[in-house]
């Protein structure tokens, strides 16, 4: 998958809302469109999306640390934020986008460095002006359960169409 190096390299938002959400979390995933320059940052890709669900894969490397030396809390909350508020956008309907407006997470245990992992969002509930989801990371060969999240997403009308 094609990470964005620049601005000039991300799809535009007249390019954007002439897609579905989940057809353009799906341009992503095949590589048609650009991955999240964060992604590539903090050490995670999109692995899998359909309709109510993006799953994202990663590891953390040294540099997502803390001063302890265990994986930063920031981590977490980036995946999560990310699965559930990607699984929100799998909803969304042409013409629209979405932001977060609030997230939470739990974190249960510390994901040891080099242990990849899979976090799952899926939607709750989608509507003309929010989109409530919920995610897990979880490890991919140990199945341990490492951290959940809820997040609440605003839907937005990008065409100034009334619905």
């Amino acid at each position: 998958m094609p990470i964005a190096k620049s601005t000039a390299d991300l799809p535009t938002m007249d390019q954007i809302v002439q897609l579905s959400g989940l057809e353009f979390m799906q341009g992503i995933l095949d590589g048609r469109l650009p991955g999240p320059p964060i992604g590539a940052l903090m050490g995670y890709t999109l692995h899998e999306v359909s309709e109510g669900r993006a799953v994202f894969r990663g590891t953390p490397r040294f540099e997502v640390t803390n001063p302890m030396g265990t994986v930063h809390g920031g981590w977490y909350g980036t995946l999560l934020d990310s699965a559930m508020a990607c699984a929100v956008m799998t909803a969304v309907p042409k013409g629209s986008a979405y932001t977060t407006l609030e997230y939470k997470i739990n974190i249960l245990r510390s994901v040891p460095l080099g242990t990849t992992v899979d976090c799952i969002g899926v939607i709750d509930h989608v509507g003309r002006s929010t989109g409530v989801a919920h995610g897990e990371l979880r490890g991919v060969d140990d199945g341990k359960l490492y951290a959940t999240g809820s997040t609440t997403c605003i839907v937005m009308n990008m065409t100034g169409k009334k619905s």
